[in-house]
């Protein structure tokens, strides 16, 4: 549990690091955007983990999850 947590605190404090939304946090990251990633194929390695959650996230209506992390109330 404790890893899924700090995976999801990661999408609230972790940066893009290249391209259009470079600066942008993830979960910030518009789902046109993830959903472009999506069939595109998302990047090797961690980045591409953290990408395809947020993707997962927004696709599923679940960005109330996160909320509380970006706001720091948890």
């Amino acid at each position: 549990m404790q890893n899924q947590s700090h995976e999801l605190l990661e999408l609230v404090k972790v940066k893009m690091p290249y391209g259009k939304y470079k600066g942008r946090l993830l979960c910030d990251l518009p789902e046109f955007y993830l959903a472009w990633y999506n069939s595109k194929g998302f990047p090797k390695g961690k980045l591409g983990r953290q990408l395809a959650l947020v993707y997962e996230i927004k696709l599923n209506g679940l960005e109330y999850l996160l909320k509380p992390l970006k706001e720091g109330t948890i």
